[in-house]
């Protein structure tokens, strides 16, 4: 069985690895554009701010590595055409057209970071972040920079806007919405993590769009709204953009976000995979198509893959989007939906807030720990927010298996939950607030049965 694997990613080298896992004769292909392969994207903010000594750091395989296990591996290489009637992959490496057949395609295109149409993005001193290679250039060019701006203030934003305070620039965040991170918090648990940003010296601007960014030849200002901010280096966070050229010239069914997958992670088209940024998913509370843009949903959509691929049996889930970030010594996740996202697809909702401790209050080290849980109005789980300087990570993980198995705010507030001084609170913060949101819903319940 000959494999070709578009894109060198999370979900593409991970195809790549669990196929050899289980097939040690197939011939396996892997074509990406980029220089680097097998490093963390996700790691590049934390070289930045310093917490990670450098970028060779995160690169955990060379393509050698992957040579040695038969993974043939074509790095900064063109896919320019796929023609899934002769089931032929064509693609230009060092100037030179090539063309290679395959039994199995798989589709790990990624996405392109989304450049907004406005004057200006193209000056020197203006960068988007996606690959370790964007990261080199930015730390380079923040080098020889005093002022920065990140226009984004989403996970990445954040986490590369910090990265560049503390190289030592001053640094203001824009956003054309009212809050930041959008996507995983609302607005009240967003504040908190935005007191923490402006605490550290990162501006933060909110609801205002990107007008413009001026410069002669490098930039020189960026007006967002009716301001003018002086900068001499610009990143634009603003979303990444799935990456379904290919996957609409192979004649695969797109959906409303991206490519079409069924729960095998098969597309439309005979022996033609797709996963990671590039594919529609299931939102596991609402049930409708959504998007997954995390490395840990590629790498569990290539497990999936790869099993069907060499004969074996596996489904894809629906997705709760967990996810967790850390900026400077504040941590802060989410799972599920959001308020915000539950009134929006329809959903009524309760939510149970409490501010509490991440272990006993007389023990040295105690930090602040805010948890927000949402329910429906039947009192199931359907997302959860926290924000805290440790223990946020697997506090989220608990979520998320609570969520997952359809756990009632009721059932999470009588849950047997371990504790040590040290490490614990006798009640747990996530108890404390199943209960808020129980005494929340109890009060609405009653309302409705007047």
């Amino acid at each position: 069985m000959r494999v070709v694997i578009v894109g060198g990613g999370a979900g593409g080298l991970s195809t790549a690895s669990n196929i050899r896992k289980y097939d040690k004769d197939a011939e396996i292909t892997v074509i990406t554009r980029d220089k680097h392969v097998a490093y963390s994207p996700c790691a590049i903010p934390y070289v930045m701010c310093g917490e990670v000594e450098c970028f060779d750091d995160i690169v955990m395989h060379q393509p050698e590595d992957y040579r040695e296990r038969n993974i043939d591996i074509l790095t900064e290489t063109e896919v320019e055409e796929v023609d899934s009637h002769k089931k032929t992959v064509t693609y230009v490496k060092d100037g030179k057209r090539h063309e290679i057949p395959y039994d199995v395609l798989v589709l790990a295109t990624g996405g392109s970071p989304f450049i907004p149409p406005v004057e200006g993005v193209d000056l020197e001193g203006v960068f988007t972040i996606r690959t370790l290679t964007d990261g080199e250039r930015i730390s380079e060019w923040a080098s020889k920079s005093k002022k920065a701006v990140v226009v984004g203030a989403g996970l990445i934003g954040l986490e590369i806007a910090y990265g560049l305070l503390k190289m030592g620039l001053e640094v203001t965040v824009t956003e054309m919405l009212p809050q930041i991170v959008p996507r995983s918090l609302d607005p009240d648990m967003a504040a908190i993590v935005q007191e923490y940003l402006e605490e550290k010296g990162i501006r933060v601007v909110l609801g205002k769009a990107l007008e413009r960014i001026t410069g002669d030849e490098r930039v020189e200002a960026v007006a967002v709204g009716d301001e003018c901010i002086e900068a001499d280096l610009v990143v634009l966070a603003t979303g990444v953009r799935p990456e379904t050229k290919l996957a609409r010239m192979a004649g695969c069914e797109l959906g409303q976000w991206a490519v079409r997958v069924n729960e095998r992670m098969q597309t439309s088209v005979p022996d033609i995979y797709a996963v990671g940024d590039c594919v529609e998913v299931y939102d596991a509370v609402t049930g409708f198509r959504t998007q997954s843009p995390l490395g840990s949903t590629a790498v569990r959509q290539a497990r999936v893959a790869a099993r069907n691929i060499v004969g074996l049996d596996a489904t894809f889930r629906p997705v709760l989007n967990a996810m967790v970030s850390k900026i400077g010594e504040l941590e802060f996740g989410a799972v599920g939906l959001t308020e915000v996202m539950a009134l929006q697809s329809g959903i009524k909702v309760v939510s149970g807030k409490k501010r509490a401790l991440t272990k006993a209050r007389y023990y040295p080290g105690a930090e602040r720990i805010d948890v927000k849980m949402i329910c429906d109005l039947k009192g199931r789980i359907i997302g959860c927010q926290m924000v805290a300087k440790e223990r946020v990570a697997e506090r989220v993980d608990t979520m998320s298996l609570a969520i997952s198995q359809g756990l009632t705010c009721s059932d999470l507030a009588w849950t047997e939950f371990s504790y040590a001084p040290p490490v614990s609170m006798v009640i747990d913060p996530i108890i404390l607030a199943a209960e808020a949101a129980c005494e929340k819903l109890k009060r609405v319940n009653s309302k409705q049965d007047d």
